[in-house]
């Protein structure tokens, strides 16, 4: 038969019909193709964006370029073939990533592989993302008003998270699905803001280094690394893209695969227009004098800073509600299948509320949390996206020894072992450092 459609091979009892109806990943397939365009790009284009050029200052016009290209080709193929592995099996949809892994490794070692690196993955994003519409909020705060009282970070992470409380309760992907148009839109936005305004500062004829940043070579090394790391993390959103596909509907004559490879392929055209000019033209800009979030190093116009940042904030908004929503489907999908617990308004509410009020918890008492960008990028992110596709292809499509494929899996594999062992290291350095300069009355 060809690929899956559950209304011609479906085995399921009416129970777990009932459980998959109520489950936020399952329960709505009726999602268009340009759905999975703007979840992709709110899923992958986060603010993480803002520190590319500071990334590109850590590495040098050379090994920067390289990479940052080297790491859109090495995304685009991996999320390709995970595009056409979600139907492989004819009959069988694999809506979701650890299920795939399942497939691929065996039932219990499936389970191990991908779920901790998963919940790593989509955990941390939320903290981060927690922490970043905080510090957006708090920027927005003080460039409209530089004269006003100063207010705590802790207040303004509060004050986004309260957005959260609410939004989290709507029930799975196609109903977050303006949040996210909101937020994909307002990715383009920012970025468009940071290298136009870049742009403005360069033509300036201001003197600029291109030096790396360091002023030993230790802390060069240890830099070069962090900022793989920063690269990883920007260019990983396919912990979510098994759980987006599993919302488009499917036949055999019309199988999923279809429209959701027209929506990745126009996320990722707009991935390349926010990530490569950004961090091309700022780090042209600004030389190794860039900040960390290319915003700062803007100023000027007030205004424009001001507005970027409010964009930043609609953005993590939706980046916080699409990376948590694979995160409630698992946690929804132990308590009623491994406990037992009934189906209910009551156990989602519950659910998501502790599960927002703990990464408000983590985000207050850790606020420079992404610090662990770099260290989380190589350690979870560049697993899952650039090469655990590629060893689960090469299980279940068995593509021909010493052929293109095979080839080409091998090589996207071993790039991303080397950022899975070494972007780690530069980014604990990293976190050492900033937790050491962090006065926590800030």
């Amino acid at each position: 038969m060809a690929h899956g459609n559950e209304k011609e091979i479906d085995t399921r009892t009416e129970e777990e019909k009932a459980i998959d109806a109520w489950l936020p990943i399952t329960s709505d397939r009726n999602a268009k193709w340009w759905y999975s365009t703007f979840h992709n790009v709110t899923a992958m284009v986060g603010a993480g964006v803002l520190s590319l050029p500071y990334a590109m200052s850590e590495m040098g016009w050379g090994a920067g370029v390289v990479v940052m290209l080297m790491s859109w080709a090495i995304t685009f193929y991996t999320i390709w073939q995970m595009v056409e592995m979600h139907e492989m099996v004819p009959g069988k949809r694999f809506d979701r990533y650890h299920e795939l892994g399942q497939h691929a490794f065996g039932e219990k070692l499936g389970l191990w592989v991908v779920v901790p690196q998963q919940i790593v993955v989509d955990v941390s994003s939320c903290i981060i993302y927690m922490v970043t519409g905080g510090k957006s909020l708090k920027k927005f705060h003080e460039t409209v008003c530089p004269d006003c009282q100063p207010i705590k970070l802790t207040y303004f992470i509060i004050i986004f998270s309260s957005v959260h409380f609410v939004l989290s309760h709507l029930p799975n992907f196609n109903s977050i699905s303006f949040v996210s148009l909101a937020a994909a839109v307002m990715s383009l936005t920012y970025s468009t803001v940071a290298w136009a305004a870049s742009v403005g500062r360069g033509i300036e004829g201001r003197v600029v280094s291109y030096e790396l940043r360091g002023e030993k070579t230790s802390d060069n090394v240890f830099m070069f690394l962090s900022a793989l790391g920063d690269v990883a993390f920007a260019y990983a959103g396919h912990n979510v893209v098994l759980e987006i596909q599993a919302t488009i509907p499917s036949t055999p004559e019309k199988p999923s695969k279809g429209p959701m490879w027209k929506g990745v392929w126009v996320a990722y055209l707009i991935v390349a227009i926010c990530y490569l000019p950004v961090a091309f033209i700022g780090y042209w800009a600004f030389g190794n004098q860039v900040e960390d979030n290319i915003l700062l190093s803007l100023e000027k116009p007030m205004w424009l800073v001001a507005a970027a940042n409010m964009f930043v904030v609609v953005h993590v908004i939706g980046s916080y509600q699409v990376f948590a929503m694979p995160m409630f489907d698992m946690i929804e999908t132990y308590a009623v299948k491994s406990i037992k617990l009934k189906p209910s308004t009551f156990l989602r509410f519950a659910v998501r509320t502790t599960y927002v009020a703990m990464t408000l918890f983590v985000g207050m008492t850790i606020p420079f949390f992404g610090g662990l960008m770099g260290f989380f990028g190589g350690f979870a992110l560049a697993p899952t996206s650039y090469y655990l596709p590629c060893i689960i292809w090469l299980i279940i499509v068995k593509p021909k020894r010493f052929g293109f494929s095979w080839w080409m899996n091998w090589f996207c594999i071993i790039i991303g072992v080397l950022l899975t062992v070494l972007s780690p290291i530069g980014g604990m350095w990293t976190l050492i450092k900033q937790a050491k300069n962090y006065r926590f009355y800030q």
